[in-house]
């Protein structure tokens, strides 16, 4: 796979736009999360320190704003049809939201070392470093060298092609390495809160409940399906049904552990003013242990009534017919 200089330089080019619009865009995205959860994004965003107080808020959606603009603004202008002034502009206003970034977190490093840059939103909440003062650098440099850009154009050959996937994977590698956000979302990703910990309702057990074996073998023995009472204990929350058992109250207790994504669903029947441990019964049980092989119990026969009784006489041939009761007549 051969090409020249020229072509070379032009291919590093194209590179350059994708990776901006998606800095840009991924930037504005997470800022904008923020705000849709109703979290402070002025508390978020480190240059906005350098702003006073009122108008930090501000400052922080016109900065989301501007990321947004640029980063769809780089994608339409990388064809042939907004190319010539629009897309020096917008190349243009992209390296100057750069070169301005990187010098506020200089400033920003020097006042105030503990907050972090807020690029990418909560993610961004490290100590600014010099790698992210490269990173900003760099990003700027690579802006302000494609204004000039001719109109991007779809590989035509299976090696060009393969050039420009080669260059952006190479120029991903030295943002990643140049990004400490990477590794609060690696260990984002690999991080499961343990369910002694885990906010879940009892709306979600009732609901599992509901759907569990137990609950259509044993729903005939439940009187109300609204729970008398709830309560949790580390990964299992318990559901108590009112019930009625051999003419006394009685409870039907569900036990759901949570962590599973199909929750495990147990039961059992208790006295509700002993809080003894009652059997189940004998109806229950056997159609339990059908269930549980696969089987339906069976209706017990009909006996069907067969009419008057009929006696059998001897016919004159010797044979045994059937003699109505009414007379001695054989048939």
């Amino acid at each position: 796979m051969t090409s020249s200089p020229a072509s070379l330089l032009t291919e590093i080019g194209d590179v350059q736009v994708p990776l901006l619009a998606g800095m840009l865009l991924g930037g504005s995205v997470s800022k904008a999360v923020r705000m849709v959860r109703g979290q402070p994004i002025g508390a978020a965003l480190g240059p906005t320190v350098l702003f006073p107080v009122r108008l930090r808020h501000s400052v922080a959606v016109g900065l989301c704003v501007v990321e947004l603009a640029f980063g769809v603004g780089l994608i339409a202008t990388a064809g042939p049809l907004l190319s010539g002034a629009s897309a020096e502009l917008v190349r243009f206003g992209t390296g100057l939201l750069f070169v301005v970034a990187t010098c506020a977190l200089i400033e920003l490093r020097s006042v105030r070392p503990d907050i972090g840059c807020g690029c990418f939103g909560e993610f961004s909440s490290a100590p600014i470093t010099g790698r992210i003062v490269a990173r900003s650098a760099a990003l700027a440099l690579a802006a302000l060298a494609i204004v000039k850009l001719p109109p991007i154009q779809v590989p035509d050959t299976a090696g060009r092609a393969a050039l420009v996937v080669f260059l952006l994977v190479a120029e991903l590698g030295v943002f990643a390495a140049l990004s400490p956000e990477l590794r609060d979302v690696l260990v984002r990703i690999g991080y499961s809160e343990p369910c002694e910990t885990r906010v879940l309702g009892p709306e979600l057990a009732v609901a599992a409940i509901h759907r569990s074996a137990q609950w259509r073998r044993h729903a005939s023995l439940i009187v109300d399906r609204k729970p008398t009472d709830t309560w949790r204990e580390l990964c299992w929350r318990y559901v108590v049904f009112p019930s009625r058992h051999g003419g006394r109250s009685a409870d039907v207790v569900f036990a759901v552990y949570l962590p599973n994504r199909r929750p495990t669903v147990l039961a059992v029947l208790v006295d509700s003013s002993t809080g003894a441990v009652l059997p189940w019964p004998a109806d229950v049980a056997a159609r339990g242990f059908l269930r549980a092989r696969g089987r339906r119990a069976r209706p017990a026969p009909r006996r069907v009534p067969l009419g008057p009784p009929v006696r059998r006489a001897a016919s004159p041939s010797g044979r045994l017919g059937p003699t109505s009761q009414q007379g001695s007549r054989t048939f």
